[in-house]
C-alpha cells in the first residue's frame, strides 16, 4: 500500500524528470529507449523489468558500447526511474532485493535463494551498503539480512540513505569495471555483462 501510495503522491516529482530523460535518451542513442529484461521477482516468478537504455545496440563489450550519457544515468540512478511502473504494476516494491535475471535462479545456494520471500526493489540494504562495488556474496548477505529484520522503520532509513547515496554517486560499479561482474557460484568463471548490473 504504501509502495503505491508514495509512487502516486511523487509523480509529479518523477514523472517531468522521466520524460525529459526519455527524450535525451532518444536524442543520443535512437530507438529502443527503454530496455527490458526478464528478472526474477517474488518467489522467482519472471517478469519484465524496465530501465532507461545506456548501451548502443550491436556488438562489442560493455565498455564499447556504454555511451557517456548512459554512464551519466548510471551513476545518477536515473536509468531506473522507468521501475516505478514496475512498482505500480507490483512487480517491484521501493525497497528489496534488487531484482536479478531469471538465469540466476539455478545458481543460489538455497540461503541465497531466500531474498525471493519478498518482492524485489529499486533499492535495499545491499545498495546502501555498497551496491555494485562489494562482492556478490556481501550482496546476498544483506538481502537475506533485509528479509529478515524487514520493517516500515527499515524501508524509511534505506530509502533516505538512498537519497545520500545516488547524491554521491558511490559505488556504481565495481572497481575497474564497466559493469558488475556476472554471478556464477564460487569454482565458477565469470564475465562482465550489461544486463547483470543491479
Amino acid at each position: 500500500m504504501f509502495d503505491i501510495l508514495f509512487t502516486v503522491a511523487t509523480a509529479p516529482l518523477w514523472l517531468p524528470a522521466l520524460v525529459a530523460v526519455a527524450a535525451l535518451d532518444l536524442a543520443f542513442m535512437g530507438r529502443p529507449v527503454v530496455y527490458r529484461d526478464l528478472r526474477a521477482g517474488l518467489g522467482g516468478r519472471p517478469f519484465t523489468l524496465y530501465k532507461f537504455r545506456t548501451m548502443r545496440e550491436g556488438e562489442g563489450d560493455d565498455a564499447s558500447r556504454l555511451t557517456g550519457f548512459g554512464r551519466f544515468l548510471r551513476s545518477t540512478s536515473l536509468d531506473e526511474l522507468p521501475q516505478l511502473f514496475n512498482v505500480l504494476r507490483g512487480d517491484m516494491s521501493l525497497v528489496g532485493p534488487r531484482p536479478l535475471p531469471v538465469r540466476y535462479l539455478p545458481r543460489y545456494s538455497a540461503e541465497q535463494a531466500r531474498r525471493h520471500e519478498v518482492r524485489p526493489g529499486i533499492t535495499g540494504l545491499a545498495q546502501v551498503n555498497g551496491r555494485n562495488a562489494i562482492s556478490w556474496e556481501k550482496k546476498f548477505e544483506y538481502d537475506v539480512r533485509y528479509v529478515d529484520g524487514r520493517s516500515f522503520a527499515l524501508d524509511m532509513k534505506i530509502l533516505a540513505l538512498t537519497v545520500l547515496k545516488v547524491a554521491a554517486r558511490r559505488g556504481v560499479n565495481q572497481a575497474a569495471e564497466t559493469t558488475m561482474e556476472e554471478f556464477s557460484p564460487p569454482g565458477q568463471p565469470t564475465r562482465t555483462r550489461g544486463s547483470s548490473a543491479a
